[in-house]
C-alpha cells in the first residue's frame, strides 16, 4: 500500500531543505563524506532529500519509509559520534573544498557551518522523529487488525538510540 499523504511529504521536503542547507552544505561536506556509513544509507539519504519530488507522484512503500528514517537516523548518530567532536580539526586537515577560496563571506559561513552543527544534528534528528511519528500512525491506521509494518523493521527498536544524544 502506498503513503500520499501531503503532511509526509512536508516533512520530507522540510528534512531534504534542511539537510542539503545546514548539513550538506560545501563548507561541512569533506567532513560529511568522510563518515563510516554504508553505501546504501548514502544512496537512501540521497533519494531522501534531492529527490523527493520524484515519490509525490507515486507514493512511498511503508518500507521505503522506514529505511529512509532509519539512514537519516544512522547520519545522525554517526554524525555525533565520528564528526561532532571533530569537526573543526577534520575540516581544517582536509584542506578547503575545490572552488571555494576563503574569502571574508566564505569564511563566515564556513564559521556559521562547524558552530552550529550540533544544533543543525539535533534540529534534523527532531525532524526525524516528528517524520517517524508521523509514519506510525498512518502505518497503525492501514493495519488496523494485522501487525504494522514498523514492527517488523527490527532495527526501528535502535531509532531513539540514534537521535538521542548521549
Amino acid at each position: 500500500m502506498q503513503v500520499k499523504d501531503e503532511e509526509i511529504f512536508g516533512l520530507i521536503d522540510e528534512m531534504g531543505n534542511h539537510f542539503q542547507a545546514n548539513l550538506n552544505n560545501r563548507y561541512l561536506r569533506q567532513a560529511i563524506m568522510s563518515m563510516i556509513v554504508d553505501r546504501q544509507s548514502w544512496n537512501l539519504i540521497e533519494q531522501f532529500t534531492e529527490k523527493s519530488s520524484y515519490y509525490r507522484l507515486q507514493g512511498y512503500h511503508l518500507d521505503e519509509l522506514y529505511d529512509r528514517i532509519l539512514a537519516m537516523a544512522r547520519f545522525v548518530h554517526f554524525g555525533r559520534r565520528e564528526i561532532q567532536p571533530h569537526l573543526r580539526s577534520l575540516l581544517s586537515r582536509l584542506g578547503s573544498p575545490a572552488g571555494i577560496s576563503m574569502s571574508g563571506n566564505d569564511r563566515v559561513l564556513r564559521e556559521m557551518s562547524l558552530n552550529n552543527f550540533s544544533s543543525n544534528l539535533n534540529i534534523l534528528a527532531d525532524m526525524i522523529d516528528r517524520l517517524f511519528q508521523k509514519v506510525v500512525a498512518i502505518d497503525m491506521q492501514m493495519h488496523r487488525h494485522g501487525v504494522p509494518a514498523y514492527k517488523r523493521v527490527k532495527e526501528l527498536s535502535e531509532l531513539g538510540r540514534y537521535l538521542v544524544p548521549r
